[in-house]
């Protein structure tokens, strides 16, 4: 893969509540304040109880509505992306691919879910044939442009295009990290991109299936 120069800069979102998650763009990188979290044996920022990212409804690549309560019984993490990114978005995918296969029997009970940023160039079928190359239990969502914005803002996932030479060769930078939700639907953990690799991310993955109700 090309190596991308990698820059740091603040993004400001309206309002004092967007600007809480790490920030970062497939051809650069930058940092928003994040929340701080309270004692935690989690690698991943504690974010339990937040009054965001509680509701996640989107049609997937057949077509069908999807909503977090279809994954009840898994350990869900979503990552909004694209598949034009060039770094992120597969590191992330291909990251919590090796996270399942880590994990055995229990990798079953894991359930990776891909939003793309770009409805506009992602046709379902480019979205399928992208997460099928991690892993064919990934779950691609493809909003309207409409259902996009209104995600973003219910996640405070921020996304701009970044001109290119042509109009369609834009890229997006995009917030880069990943909501964590337990097995009864509740988000609990934001991992950022670049934050302890798989590693970090299988700790705490097995942590929240520890914590599942007997069936």
């Amino acid at each position: 893969m090309d190596s991308v120069l990698i820059s740091r800069r603040a993004l400001a979102l309206a309002g004092a509540s967007a600007a809480l998650l790490a920030l970062a763009g497939c051809n650069r990188a930058g940092d928003a304040d994040a929340p701080k979290a309270t004692v935690s044996t989690f690698h991943a920022v504690d974010i339990t109880g937040a009054d965001y990212a509680g509701k996640l409804e989107l049609p997937d690549v057949q077509g069908q509505m999807r909503k977090l309560s279809d994954f009840k019984g898994k350990v869900a993490v979503v990552f909004f992306g694209y598949t034009h990114c060039p770094d992120v978005c597969p590191t992330t995918l291909a990251e919590l691919a090796e996270v399942k296969r880590s994990l055995g029997a229990d990798g079953e009970r894991v359930q990776g879910i891909f939003v793309t940023l770009d409805p506009e160039r992602d046709t379902p079928e480019m979205l399928r044939a992208y997460v099928n190359n991690f892993d064919a239990g990934f779950v691609a969502l493809r909003p309207s442009p409409e259902q996009l914005k209104a995600v973003a803002r219910e996640f405070k996932v921020f996304y701009m295009k970044v001109p290119g030479k042509t109009d369609d060769a834009y890229t997006l930078d995009h917030t880069a990290g990943s909501y964590i939700y337990d097995t009864q639907g509740r988000v609990r953990l934001f991992s950022r991109y670049g934050a302890g690799g798989a590693q970090a991310l299988a700790d705490d993955i097995k942590k929240l299936l520890a914590q599942a109700a007997p069936a």
